[in-house]
C-alpha cells in the first residue's frame, strides 16, 4: 500500500472536498492518448476564457456529446453545430468565435501532429517552457491556457511537474499552505498532483470552499 508523504490536515481536506480535476468534472479520462489529449486542450481553449470554470466544463460536456472529442469528430461539426452545443451550456457570449477557434484548432492538431498531441510533447524535448510556447500556437490558448493544460496534463507527462500556478499558490495562501510550487509539491505524491493543483484553484475562486477545507482540518 502507498504512504502519502504529509499527514497535514488541510492537504488531506482539500483532496477530500474539492480534490476532483477539471478534466475528471468535463468527462475526461485522462490518458497519454490522442483523444484525451486534445479533449484537454478543448478544455484549457474553453477555461481560458473570462467565464465560469463550471461553464466551460459544461461546455466541454456538450462539444464531446455533439461529436467533438476527436481532431476529426471537431472538424466535421458544422460552425453552427459548435455554436449550438457552446450554447447549451450557456457559454455566452463567447460562443461564436470560441467555435470558430475550435475549428482553428483542430485543423492545426491535424495539420502539425497528425491528429495527436503526443507528437507536442516529443517535439517539446522534455521542456516545459517549450510545451507552452508550442500550446500557445494554437487560437484561443495563450499563457492562461497553456498553464491549465500542463496542470491537467502533468500526471500523465512527468517532465511538466509541479504545474501550480499563480492561482493555485493563491489557493495555497487562503487556507495557510506555503506558496511556493516546490514547498507545495512536496506536500504529496507526485500521481496526485493534478488533484492538488485543481483543488488549490478550487478554494481559490471559492471563499466557501476554502472555509470549509480549514473547518475539516482543524
Amino acid at each position: 500500500m502507498r504512504t502519502t508523504r504529509t499527514r497535514d490536515g488541510r492537504v488531506a481536506a482539500l483532496l477530500s472536498e474539492a480534490g476532483t480535476t477539471y478534466a475528471e468534472e468535463a468527462g475526461i479520462r485522462v490518458a497519454d492518448r490522442p483523444a484525451p489529449l486534445w479533449q484537454l486542450l478543448v478544455l484549457s481553449n474553453l477555461t481560458a476564457t473570462r467565464i465560469k470554470a463550471s461553464i466551460a466544463v459544461d461546455a466541454a460536456r456538450e462539444l464531446f456529446d455533439a461529436g467533438g472529442g476527436t481532431p476529426a469528430g471537431m472538424t466535421e461539426l458544422t460552425w453552427q453545430q459548435r455554436v449550438d452545443a457552446l450554447g447549451r451550456a450557456h457559454y455566452v457570449r463567447y460562443d461564436e468565435g470560441t467555435a470558430t477557434r475550435l475549428g482553428a484548432c483542430a485543423d492545426l492538431v491535424r495539420e502539425r501532429y497528425r491528429g495527436d498531441l503526443r507528437r507536442l510533447a516529443g517535439d517539446a524535448d522534455g521542456r516545459r517552457e517549450r510545451v507552452e510556447e508550442l500550446l500557445r500556437a494554437f487560437p484561443g490558448i495563450g499563457p492562461s491556457g497553456a498553464r491549465i493544460f500542463c496542470r491537467e496534463a502533468q500526471g500523465i507527462w512527468p517532465f511538466l511537474r509541479p504545474v501550480l500556478d499563480r492561482k493555485a499558490l493563491d489557493g495555497a495562501d487562503r487556507v495557510g499552505l506555503p506558496t511556493s510550487p516546490e514547498a507545495l509539491a512536496a506536500l504529496v505524491e507526485e500521481d496526485d498532483l493534478p488533484r492538488f493543483a485543481a483543488a488549490l484553484v478550487r478554494v481559490a475562486l471559492d471563499r466557501g470552499l476554502a472555509d470549509r477545507v480549514r473547518a475539516a482540518a482543524s
